[in-house]
């Protein structure tokens, strides 16, 4: 894990101060060692991480032989040491032992077709001195982020792999976008390719760019497609099984030390009980016991296999007081609760490890999810002829909302309509009634996936859902808040699960090795039972709870919210008067709506830290102070 930074600035008039004051702002990304370079034409700056080649060796902004190439590069290529081997017998020649390198060669042997080639983690950048060409390559699942902007007043075109570090940069225009607001209350994440900064774009995962200095061109180089050849569970298992493996071995590579996180699910637990490592990390909730606190699981586990488990309990005060902090690494509003437990995970792994493995991706890929199966009352409404539950929907759609009419409603939906990714937070009415005029859409949160939908239009149904989680709900959310709260730390999170082999075999199993009516990531579960105790791998998904329902109860943190929820910067926003009736009715048990108050919450927080109070920001005790 790395940081890279980049101006592409075709008129010629670059000050080399702006690319140190952008990389200083990602400093945390990578603290060992940083270089940067600056011409009249381009300037790369470079924070680094060393995992791979810990000499200097690896360091960057690297050259290619010829000087022709200069690369900037995050992450890490798994398959590296056999392109290389393949470079090696094309006659090229290296530095360094590091696996960026390879990349920096391929690229000059195949050009953009080696973004075919790798197995790995990735965002960089690559000039071109001769044809002066800018190149930006995101990995296949967008492990990695990269974001970019053209909305400058001197005419530079930035990149980066944080939004903030586009702030130092005198040209940079931060604007808030208001069309990002609504679509982020729906989905908890930054929902569209352009962020909350208007006119800063994410690359999309599996795309690349060129840009010529006058315009640029985004492709599309990678693109998942499921055969679901393999019907057989047999057959599934063991695909699985030597595929998880090889990818573990892979994800293993490093010339520091390697841990893992645990908790009681059976991805982590699969990919700790692979890995084997020395130390393990888990976290959990003071005063909590069963679903907020999996720590007694993941210490079992630990002793099984015989490796040394790390975990730390969080209270409610530690939540609360590392919001700001969180929102500001994340750079945009980010309303997934598991991210502040990440965090301190994070925190707590980096005190013993720069590496750890993770089990993100395993949901998405084998169908882990309960909205990927449906329910024995689903299956049976689904034999209703669909135009006449579509005529039910009509009717029930207008009636008082409560289990049996949404029911109905959704029974009259194709997938396409209802379904949108797992964080589906506000309703659009509800959305409309907490925004203030300016900030409303009639979008449809549904309509954000129109594109991606059309491209699976004749799969089934939970094919349809985990093609969409894949290229949404995975990189805006889960994907975003793993690299973040890692990187915030200094720390290399790794996820095998989310790896073109592994993924090569998932997309081949058949609907119902993935979710069945028996249960979820069917053919993974019974895979891992090869290396995990039977009620190891059946056991239920819970992912990453945070009592936070509880606490709003709580007149402490009743009061703390309410603060926000009527500030000066709520009331630009907000109907501040709706969001309180949703606060008072959760505090006084009349209803849930901790997932409302959370989202508007978390979005506050944020904006004051980017757009309201003057930051001063310390990476050397992680904390934010406001003036």
């Amino acid at each position: 894990m790395c940081g890279i930074v980049g101006i592409f600035n075709h008129k010629g008039i670059e000050n080399p101060s702006f690319i140190q004051e952008m990389m200083a702002k990602i400093h945390h990304r990578g603290p060992d060692n940083q270089g940067s370079y600056t011409n009249g034409e381009i300037s790369f700056g470079f924070q680094r991480l060393t995992i791979i080649d810990v000499s200097e060796n690896g360091n960057q902004p690297m050259f290619s032989e010829h000087e022709r190439y200069m690369m900037v590069f995050n992450g890490e290529i798994y398959n590296f040491q056999s392109l290389k081997e393949d470079l090696l017998l094309k006659g090229h020649t290296f530095q360094s032992q590091a696996d960026s390198e390879v990349v920096l060669h391929g690229y000059e042997e195949y050009g953009p077709e080696i973004l075919q080639k790798l197995r790995g983690m990735f965002a960089f950048s690559i000039w071109d001195k001769v044809e002066k060409h800018l190149f930006l390559a995101r990995d296949p699942f967008g492990i990695k982020p990269l974001y970019y902007t053209e909305e400058t007043t001197d005419g530079s075109f930035l990149f980066g792999s944080e939004i903030k570090s586009f702030l130092p940069h005198p040209g940079f225009r931060k604007s808030f976008n208001h069309e990002a607001l609504q679509p982020y209350l729906t989905f908890q994440y930054s929902a569209m390719e352009e962020t909350f900064f208007e006119g800063v774009y994410k690359l999309s995962p599996g795309h690349y760019m060129i840009h010529d200095g006058k315009n640029f061109n985004i492709q599309r180089y990678w693109e998942p497609s499921y055969s679901e050849e393999i019907t057989d569970v047999s057959q599934a298992i063991e695909k699985i099984q030597d595929v998880i493996e090889d990818s573990i071995c892979h994800h293993k590579i490093s010339d520091v030390e390697v841990g893992s996180f645990l908790s009681g699910g059976i991805d982590s637990s699969y990919v700790t009980s692979l890995l084997k490592p020395n130390k393990t990390f888990s976290i959990g909730f003071e005063d909590y016991e069963g679903m907020f606190n999996e720590t007694t699981l993941a210490q079992e586990l630990s002793q099984m296999i015989a490796v040394e488990n790390h975990k730390r309990f969080i209270t409610a005060e530690d939540f609360f007081q590392a919001v700001p902090t969180i929102q500001y690494y994340m750079d945009e509003p980010h309303a997934n609760l598991s991210s502040v437990p990440l965090f301190f995970l994070s925190e707590l792994a980096k005190e013993h490890v720069t590496v750890v493995l993770s089990g993100e991706g395993a949901d998405e890929l084998f169908g882990g999810y309960d909205w990927y199966k449906s329910s024995p009352e689903q299956k049976v409404y689904e034999k209703v002829p669909f135009m006449l539950r579509k005529s039910i929907a009509t009717i029930t759609s207008k009636l008082p909302k409560n289990r049996i009419t949404t029911f109905l409603t959704r029974g009259g939906e194709k997938i396409e309509e209802k379904f949108i990714g797992h964080a589906k937070v506000f309703r659009p009415e509800d959305a409309h009634s907490v925004l203030k005029p300016a900030y409303q859409q009639n979008l449809k949160p549904a309509d954000l996936l129109l594109k991606t939908y059309a491209k699976v239009s004749g799969a089934n149904d939970s094919t349809k859902m985990q093609y969409a989680d894949l290229h949404h709900w995975l990189p805006g959310d889960i994907l975003q808040k793993a690299d973040k709260m890692s990187s915030a730390h200094s720390l290399e999170l790794r996820v095998p699960f989310l790896d073109a082999e592994v993924m090569e075999v998932a997309s081949s199993l058949a609907p119902s090795l993935r979710a069945n009516g028996k249960d979820t990531k069917y053919a993974l579960r019974e895979a891992a039972k090869s290396v995990l105790p039977e009620e190891w791998a059946d056991r239920k998904k819970v992912g990453f709870p945070v009592p936070i329902r509880d606490w709003l109860r709580q007149k402490k943190y009743y009061d703390l919210v309410k603060t926000s929820l009527t500030s000066e910067t709520a009331q630009q926003f907000f109907h501040t008067d709706v969001l309180v009736q949703y606060l008072n009715d959760h505090y006084e048990g009349k209803g849930n709506h901790h997932r409302y108050i959370w989202t508007v919450y978390v979005f506050l927080q944020w904006y004051d830290i980017y757009f309201e109070k003057e930051m001063h920001f310390h990476e050397e005790d992680i904390q934010l102070a406001y003036a």
